[in-house]
């Protein structure tokens, strides 16, 4: 078991702690509702310090990373991040990750805290080819997510740059709270704006203090993992082990706009054709009609009571106060607006496909 450099204060604060990533995590702190809606109407501070994080840089980091991930590298510059998959040999997905471009031959690859080893020997086995320089940097590294609409605002007395200055999915390196070097980015996982700050882990204790004190006249609230994947799932964002996994098809998942075969990444042509044909299934988001909470694996059927697919997230959503969820179904039953049924213990309870996100951001 792994601890983060902030288990110390989760402690103090009474936070219900539980193994995730092979971490011990907060998982909830004051609870669930409260803690989402702090972020979509104020401001929420995570503890996000078990992600993983890759320094890849060289003459060759460039080739490297077009070859192992999804998206396009080459529409990177300086100060912009993106999103991406690490495409399998098999058409799955080895883990979905940012990559954030520091100069020109220099990048830090962030990827799930499950998958670091797994990430990692990927990496290495395709880099025979390249000769890249990469480095681990994981446990060299704090983070934390500050989410929320006055989340600028109430860190602007933290940081010299001017916060509002940053366009989604960019980023800075700055002084952060007096503390130098810290990577400063706008790539959160709620939907409700906000920022994320990467530095060494010695500075955490100084950083929390400082990030509670600037939101403390904003409603600021520490929040746990918990509320964490509330929030993502209104916004439809995908969650490896999942909705993606090593045998999920990125295209079926909805993530064709970060699949790029024309920049010939690792099994190109697979994706490639799945993208002219069409793919069986796909993920769909739904909303339940009536009273009911679906979870992962429960099963999806269609108005007549046929199988037709399963469940890989729900929640009651803080924000609609309602049953949603995302789950695969076959492709002929993806229509938002059609009216589906979904087995929750023996009942089948109405819901009905919609489009995604469920809330605005």
């Amino acid at each position: 078991m792994k601890v983060t450099p902030f288990f110390d204060i989760h402690e103090d604060l009474g936070a219900k702690m539980a193994l995730f990533g092979g971490y011990q995590m907060p998982i909830q702190y004051s609870g669930v509702k409260q803690e989402h809606l702090a972020v979509r109407e104020n401001i929420g501070v995570f503890d996000v310090s078990h992600m993983g994080e890759f320094e890849v840089e060289g003459p060759r980091a460039f080739d490297l990373l077009q070859f192992i991930c999804s998206n396009d590298i080459s529409k990177l510059k300086p100060g912009k991040a993106q999103y991406n998959c690490l495409p399998n040999e098999n058409g799955g997905i080895v883990d979905d990750l940012i990559v954030y471009q520091i100069k020109a031959d220099k990048y830090l690859l962030v990827v799930n805290a499950s998958n670091i080893e797994k990430d990692w020997n990927h990496i290495q086995q395709q880099n025979e080819n390249f000769g890249a320089i990469v480095t681990d940097v994981s446990e060299k590294t704090a983070l934390l997510a500050i989410q929320g609409p006055k989340a600028i605002e109430a860190m602007q007395s933290l940081c010299p740059l001017d916060l509002k200055t940053l366009s989604y999915y960019s980023h800075v390196t700055t002084t952060f709270g007096g503390i130098n070097n810290v990577l400063v980015a706008t790539t959160g996982y709620t939907g409700a704006g906000g920022i994320e700050i990467y530095f060494e882990p010695q500075h955490a204790q100084h950083i929390w203090k400082a990030v509670m004190k600037a939101g403390m006249g904003y409603g600021i609230l520490p929040v746990g993992l918990a509320a964490r994947d509330t929030l993502r799932l209104e916004m439809g964002y995908c969650l490896y082990g999942n909705e993606i996994d090593e045998k999920t098809s990125p295209i079926s998942a909805g993530l064709a706009w970060v699949t790029k075969p024309n920049t010939r990444f690792l099994n190109a042509p697979f994706h490639q054709k799945i993208m002219e044909k069409g793919s069986n299934e796909k993920l769909i988001g739904f909303k339940i009609n009536d009273r009911g909470i679906p979870r992962s694996g429960y099963l999806i059927f269609d108005a007549e009571e046929n199988l037709i697919g399963r469940v890989t997230s729900g929640t009651q959503s803080p924000s609609l106060n309602l049953g949603i969820g995302l789950g695969y179904v076959n492709s002929d039953f993806s229509t938002p607006g059609l009216r589906l049924k979904i087995q929750i213990r023996d009942k089948f309870v109405p819901a009905t496909v919609t489009t995604l996100p469920f809330i605005k951001s």
